[in-house]
């Protein structure tokens, strides 16, 4: 429970009739921007609590991924700032590179024009007006969401002070010899015409073929397969395993290779499968990343074959062919050849394409700029090691060890116009400079900037710091680094997280750049399958949130926010929680018009009934229960504690048994309606983080206080009473027992019967009021005959049924029903009995039907006992 530091006005019970979240949301939302709630103060002496945001891209739009991680973050931060802490959720999006430069150069293309008929300044200058003019509509989105985040401290990753940082770190980075240029293997797309990420490469099954090629003459002949025909052009040896006895003649022999004047090695290298096909692979250093490092051990020269639009350049008839037109008309010349000796078509294989347009993608030589990784990935894995950074859920952690500790170099060079400029120049005779912020570079004849611009996840893996001031020592570093938790998405944890480990760590000198990476799962739809446009099951949050509220959609994210585990989600799930919250709204709409208050203090304890101290001691068992799920990032067990305490205890039975009190007045009255108000205070103020905006209506409303977002949090004060909660399970079973009594006897919720209660020498009998009135049952009366009799509890309900069902039929309907559950319980156990079925069954079959049995079972007891409780005919 929670002290109310703010002074109260009267509060105000005039609460419409209904809940409409399109009326609240918006005006509430801007209200507390206009406050500076969510405005963190650097020279606060509050103790600093920091998430920023992973950025999303400039060209994005809200979707239920963002609105999912938003949604934990938006909880994490708003507890935290109620728990006292100066809390900064700090905004922000990233510039997208190739997605943004796409998305001008599309528009280009609409024109019928191409950025180099502009020109690389004008190109650029033509993306930032896009951006202003279009970029950025997911944070007016975030804000229906209700992300409570520090506007004023909203970054960009190319803007200045970003930027800066960028140079910084690369200048750091060179003079540290942790950046070369090199030619590698990378990912190329021909469409966009640059290097990619492995992360923006999407593989999927493609029909391709596999053929078997015959190289050499005579004795001298071997097989090797491919999918890729047209890259033997480029190949410069075959390879062999050092072992292989098949082939250990022919290791350092030329053999001639197909279609061409050129003849290649045989070498052997231990990187070749000798079980896996022939035992033979051709070896194509320039376009495949393995061929590359066997070319690089054996000294093979690197033969490039197509320029970047993946067209052929060498060999004459092939040359100018696109690559899948040269992979046909090369398969045909071999097999005119009689050099084919296998084909297989279609061949199903993992194929990557480029995640932007679809291309699929060219392994290539490319001369590009490269961070050398190994130590500062040996850093980022020993702080998670060394228990300086959490990662949870804890079993994540072998995937991410698995990712630093194998990491290769990363190639960081993009061939785009739109991004952070490569700060290197290059001189008329080879000089090379690489230039920090602050100073000026070189000028004079023959002086050229380096065309590339860097990789979007490098200037993003300064995310933490940068966007606090550095390289400068500003207020906010100083007090809000390092940040709290990372929560993320697990399928960037290769990607971006670990950039930003590698990153924090050397630039912060070995501070971390978060004390906890909490990985969340991915939204998936309501089977558990992928959204994709193409399965048509992509929903956009903001359908929702017009149609339901944005509570509605926030809590049905986090309810199903188990750590690490995938989040299903349907329609009619955040339909429930519309519920919730109009029932959230009416309970406590009814509690306020019937004497709910916060005024003075809470009654001493001898005053109170069992029922205001089962209310009590349950609501400070579900505070400590809360903290200690937030503190292990348990949102849907959280959700589900806060739901069922909300309206299974508080609203289905505390306020139900408190009618009887309310209606009666006095004493009681007041001392239930001071307890009522407790519980509500403190209930909305638990589940505020997560639904914000119905509950800062109704605290406000209940105790006059200035705002939820800066209300204290609840604490469990410690008071237990176990004896109060045990007298109101049984209250609880009593009801349930002869409730689901009725029910089965096909009596109306409402429909009176009479009924003698038997609850002398029990804590019960002080209830007897409440359960009459929860049952609808009648005081016994003249003539009452007990035709039912209900043990439960220690107590003893019988009901007087004589005059509300027709016995003779209910038994005759029950006596069928009997019937048909002892039919299927002896075909089950019939099946179950015969060893010749349960040698040859499948397990689910078997499982299946003992489970049939088993619900025969219970169908039989639950029958007999209605039809023993029902008066003789």
């Amino acid at each position: 429970m929670t002290e109310n530091t703010q002074t109260p006005s009267a509060p105000n019970s005039e609460l419409p009739t209904q809940y409409a979240p399109a009326e609240v949301e918006g005006k509430l939302y801007e209200r507390w921007v206009e406050r500076g709630y969510f405005t963190a103060d650097a020279a606060s002496e509050k103790p600093a609590y920091t998430i920023v945001i992973p950025p999303p891209n400039v060209t994005g739009s809200l979707h239920l991924g963002h609105a999912f991680q938003h949604t934990l973050m938006d909880a994490l931060t708003r507890r935290k700032r109620m728990q006292g802490y100066e809390s900064l959720w700090l905004p922000g999006m990233d510039h997208a590179g190739i997605a943004t430069q796409n998305k001008v150069e599309q528009q280009l293309a609409e024109e019928g024009k191409s950025r180099h008929d502009l020109g690389r300044e004008e190109f650029v200058e033509r993306v930032w007006q896009w951006k202003e003019e279009y970029g950025g509509k997911i944070l007016g989105q975030m804000r229906r969401l209700g992300d409570g985040v520090d506007w004023s401290r909203e970054r960009f990753t190319m803007d200045e002070g970003l930027s800066k940082a960028v140079q910084t770190i690369f200048k750091k980075l060179y003079d540290d010899e942790l950046i070369y240029r090199a030619e590698r293997i990378i990912n190329w797309c021909p469409r966009c015409l640059t290097a990619i990420s492995d992360i923006e490469v999407e593989y999927q099954e493609d029909a391709g073929e596999l053929v078997s090629i015959t190289y050499g003459e005579g004795e001298d002949t071997l097989v090797v397969a491919t999918t890729r025909a047209e890259t033997m052009l480029g190949d410069t040896a075959i390879a062999v395993h050092p072992d292989d006895e098949r082939y250990k003649h022919l290791v350092g022999k030329l053999i001639k290779l197909p279609l061409t004047d050129r003849s290649i090695p045989v070498v052997a290298d231990a990187h070749v499968d000798p079980e896996f096909g022939t035992g033979c692979v051709k070896v194509t250093p320039a376009h495949d990343p393995n061929d590359f490092a066997i070319g690089q051990r054996h000294g093979l020269p690197n033969m490039t074959i197509m320029d970047e639009h993946g067209v052929i350049t060498v060999h004459g008839p092939f040359l100018g062919l696109d690559r899948f037109e040269a992979r046909s008309a090369v398969v045909g010349a071999l097999r005119e050849q009689g050099r084919i000796v296998a084909e297989k078509r279609p061949y199903l294989h993992s194929v990557g394409h480029c995640s932007r347009c679809s291309t699929t993608i060219e392994p290539r030589l490319s001369l590009q700029w490269w961070v050398k990784v190994e130590t500062l990935a040996k850093n980022a894995g020993d702080a998670v090691r060394d228990g300086r950074v959490k990662i949870h859920p804890q079993e994540m952690e072998r995937r991410y060890f698995d990712w630093v500790d194998n990491l290769n170099d990363w190639c960081i060079s993009r061939q785009l116009w739109w991004g952070h400029r490569i700060p290197v120049w290059y001189g008329p005779d080879g000089e090379v400079v690489c230039v920090g912020p602050d100073e000026q570079p070189p000028t004079g004849e023959g002086w050229t900037q380096d065309t590339d611009v860097l990789d979007t996840w490098f200037s993003s893996g300064l995310w933490p710091f940068s966007t606090l001031g550095w390289p400068e020592k500003t207020p906010d570093l100083a007090k809000f680094y390092s940040t709290d938790v990372l929560l993320t998405g697990h399928d960037i944890i290769f990607f971006w997280v670990a950039r930003m480990m590698m990153f924090g760590l050397y630039a912060m000198d070995g501070e971390v750049p978060f004390k906890t990476i909490a990985l969340t799962g991915l939204v998936r739809d309501e089977r558990g399958k992928k959204m994709s446009k193409s399965f048509g099951n992509v929903v956009d949050p903001l359908d929702w949130m017009d149609k339901y509220g944005s509570d509605a959609v926030r809590f049905t994210l986090a309810k199903g926010a188990n750590p690490g585990t995938d989040v299903p989600i349907g329609e009619d799930w955040v339909q429930a929680s519309r519920n919730f919250a109009n029932k959230i709204w009416n309970a406590t709409r009814f509690a306020l018009m019937n004497g709910a208050t916060i005024e003075g203090e809470l009654p001493p304890v001898e005053k109170m009934s069992a029922t205001d101290r089962w209310i009590l001691s349950r609501l400070n068992k579900t505070v400590a229960q809360v903290d200690a799920y937030y503190e292990d990032f348990q949102f849907s067990k959280l959700s589900e504690a806060l739901y069922h305490f909300a309206w299974d205890e508080v609203f289905d039975w505390y306020v139900e048994l408190s009618k009887t009190t309310f209606f009666a007045g006095g004493e009681g009255a007041q001392v239930s309606g001071r307890v009522l108000g407790e519980v509500l205070d403190t209930m909305l103020r638990l589940l505020h983080p997560v639904v914000p905006f119905v509950t800062e209506t109704l605290w406000t409303t209940l105790t006059g206080g200035e705002s939820l977002v800066v209300a204290d949090w609840p604490k469990d004060s410690g008071f237990r009473d176990e004896a109060a909660e045990a007298e109101i399970e049984n209250l609880q079973a009593v009801v349930t027992e002869v409730r689901r009594f009725r029910a089965d006897q096909g009596l109306q919720p409402g429909q009176k019967v009479p009924a003698r209660l038997d609850l002398a020498g029990t804590p019960l009998a002080a209830h007897e009021g409440a359960i009459r009135q929860l049952l609808r049952l009648q005081p016994e009366g003249e003539g009452f005959s007990a035709t039912a009799t209900l043990p439960v509890a220690g107590a003893t309900v019988a009901l007087d049924l004589s005059g509300t069902i027709d016995v003779a039929a209910e038994r005759k309907r029950l006596s069928k029903d009997l019937g048909a559950a002892e039919k299927e319980k002896q075909q089950a156990e019939a099946k179950l009995g015969n060893e010749a079925f349960l040698a040859k069954a499948p397990d689910n079959v078997v499982d299946k039907i003992k489970g049939r049995l088993a619900k025969a079972e219970a169908d039989i007891a639950r029958i007999q006992a209605q039809l023993d409780a029902l008066p003789a005919a």
